[in-house]
């Protein structure tokens, strides 16, 4: 017991708690955040949220700018990519395994940059000429390249190192720049004319920290990706190990360069609407609703105001409040044309399959470019295209390693039959290698029921086998999930249009399995034929007491068993006069040749690396012959 005089430690008195802040306190505390602060603190939204991911991401900003900058300006892209391990300090750079800093220097023949907007198109985030223009482009913010200095400049404090020259007549410049984070302006560290031995273009070399690691979702998966969807460009890539591998042009000409259009009344909300009110130049409403919106003409413009009880020549700055709502919400009411589609440039059916073709070993690539469509008032195009099956060489390859090892229960020697299907993403001619799971091209593979077309698939999983399936969006905005650029959101319109780009996709494939199956059939139908000839000649020979011409009887017997397993009969099961098995848009590799619509610029040179050796003059005649039947054929979806 304590004493009665004796306090407790309960009952202390409390201490005073510190006075709060006063509003002033709290007003001197408030001030404004850059971009380039908010940037720096989540770089992660970025895409540079590890080290193997963030060289990755450096690498594909800088390509990215290369690409649009030289088909804007008419040229084909030449690009060289060269990553380089460097130390830290005065040190030595260590293994490539080791490494933690690399340099990354990607260099084009492109128009080059104009010497006083460099220090700002590298140093200085949300700038670009992209953002306002609706056409489809690779680029969409102005953040990817400058943010990607910004990362080298936090990891090893290093300025970006940029060269352009515009002509062969105009001096290089040399710049070193750095961000100013609180103001979000370039720095500039040092600038001067040089000589440089390219005649035009940009080279920029950026030191960051990173990881490199082949693989999937590593750089050199990116650059075999970015040769499949820019079969226009050439690409040479020199990899840390010093290894260079040059990915030389398929295609001889540019894309159609995408035109700039103008807002779709539906692809707007009311907010846009009244600050383009604000801003317009025309003086009457009526103008303004056919001079700033597509799809909008003069007589629809009179009707829209007339609809919503608006004066068609009061000035458009005047629509405010109720008046505008309504306005707005007449807009929304009226039928309109879709918005043009001349604002994209999709790679094309045939561009496809030069790069499925050239880079993917397989039997059977087909391509499928769906109608343009709508989403939000933006337009886009999707396209598929789907490489199968194991190449000539693949087949003869493990024929001629001969018998394998006995399996254990459950084992089996179709390992490929097991693997799953590779799916590779691309929205506007970049590849997507990140965050895949989230992306609705994903969704879309998976919600397809590819055991209808003789694929086997587990449930909730990709279908299963050797099978590449290429899906691509061209938009004038692409709806990515974050900042980042690594996966499309789930839209109803994109989701719907590329599950039927895989369908028809798929059902091209379908055909092909099929008649191949059947193919096999009969070809085993004619081993069994002509096992039994030898004893039927044997047996003829001795009913004709030996009077008889052996090998007469033979080769008709022969042609007997080919008119019934593998002559006409079968040519028409296979439809084979119809092009690569009456299929269009693709192409078929066999150990005969090759079949279908083989671009010239691949099939001139010698043979690419799906084909074993150079193909004979009678078929690729008969591949000539094919390519054009297949032109002179309805698609597939009107003929069904």
């Amino acid at each position: 017991m304590f004493p009665a005089n004796m306090k407790t430690n309960n009952d202390a008195a409390p201490k005073p708690r510190p006075a709060g802040k006063s509003a002033d306190e709290m007003g001197k505390q408030q001030r404004e955040i850059s971009v380039s602060e908010f940037f720096t603190k989540n770089r992660h939204l970025l895409g540079f949220d590890n080290p193997r991911k963030a060289l990755l991401t450096c690498v594909k900003e800088a390509v990215d700018n290369a690409l649009d900058a030289s088909e804007e300006a008419g040229l084909l892209p030449e690009i060289e990519v060269k990553l380089e391990a460097v130390g830290t300090g005065d040190a030595p750079a260590p293994a490539v395994s080791q490494a933690t800093r690399f340099r990354v220097t990607v260099v084009d023949r492109g128009p080059g940059i104009v010497r006083d907007q460099i220090p700002r198109v590298f140093a200085k985030l949300l700038y670009g000429s992209k953002f306002h223009r609706l056409r489809m482009s690779r680029g969409q913010q102005g953040i990817g390249i400058s943010a990607a200095g910004m990362y080298g400049q936090l990891t090893t404090g290093k300025p970006v190192k940029i060269i352009s020259r515009t002509g062969e007549k105009s001096p290089a410049h040399y710049f070193e720049v750095q961000i100013d984070t609180k103001k979000n302006e370039p720095i500039i560290l040092e600038k001067k004319q040089i000589e440089w031995e390219h005649h035009r273009g940009t080279q920029v070399s950026i030191e960051l920290e990173g990881k490199y690691q082949k693989g999937r979702a590593s750089v050199d998966e990116y650059m075999e990706l970015s040769a499949i969807s820019n079969p226009h460009a050439t690409f040479t890539y020199v990899s840390p190990d010093g290894e260079k591998k040059v990915y030389a042009r398929t295609i001889g000409e540019n894309p159609e360069p995408p035109k700039e259009i103008k807002p779709h009344p539906y692809g707007i909300e009311l907010g846009m609407l009244l600050k383009m009110l604000q801003d317009t130049k025309s003086h009457w409403l009526s103008g303004f609703l056919s001079g700033d919106f597509s799809r909008v003409s003069a007589e629809t413009a009179e009707e829209i105001c007339k609809a919503a009880k608006l004066n068609a020549h009061m000035r458009p700055r005047d629509v405010t409040g109720q008046a505008a709502e309504t306005l707005y919400k007449t807009l929304q009411a009226t039928k309109l044309m879709a918005p043009p589609t001349n604002c994209l440039s999709p790679i094309g059916e045939k561009a496809i399959l030069a790069g499925l073709y050239k880079q993917i070993k397989g039997e059977f690539y087909t391509a499928v470019t769906r109608p343009p469509a709508v989403y939000r008032g933006n337009p886009f195009v999707i396209e598929v295209g789907l490489a199968y099956g194991r190449s000539p060489e693949a087949v003869a390859a493990a024929a001629a390693a001969g018998p394998k090892a006995p399996l254990a229960e459950g084992e089996s020697h179709d390992e490929g039959d097991d693997e799953m299907a590779r799916v590779i993403r691309y929205a506007n001619r970049v590849p997507l290698v990140y965050q895949q799971s989230a992306c609705a091209t994903f969704k879309a593979v998976l919600d397809t029921t590819w055991k209808n077309y003789g694929v086997s698939q587990s449930r909730g999983a990709p279908p299963q086998g050797p099978m590449a399936i290429f899906v691509h969006m061209a938009s004038v905005w692409v709806p990515f999930t974050s900042e980042s650029k690594e996966a499309i959101a789930d839209y109803d319109e994109i989701r719907k249009e590329i599950t039927l780009g895989l369908r028809e996709a798929g059902r091209r494939l379908g055909v092909f399995i099929k008649r191949r199956e059947r193919a096999h059939l009969e070809s085993k139908r004619r081993n069994i034929f002509e096992l039994y000839i030898e004893e039927v000649v044997g047996a003829c020979k001795r009913l004709k007491g030996g009077k008889i011409a052996e090998s007469k009887l033979r080769d008709q017997l022969l042609d007997i068993a080919k008119k019934l397993t593998g002559g006409q009969k079968t040519d028409e099961l296979l439809d084979k006069n119809a092009g690569p098995h009456g299929l269009p848009d693709s192409i078929i590799v066999t150990a005969e040749g090759v079949e279908g619509a083989v671009p010239d610029a691949v099939a001139a040179p010698a043979p690419a690396p799906a084909v074993a050796a150079e193909p004979a003059p009678k078929p690729a005649k008969k591949a000539a012959k094919s390519a054009a039947k297949t032109k002179a054929k309805p698609k597939p979806g009107k003929k069904r």
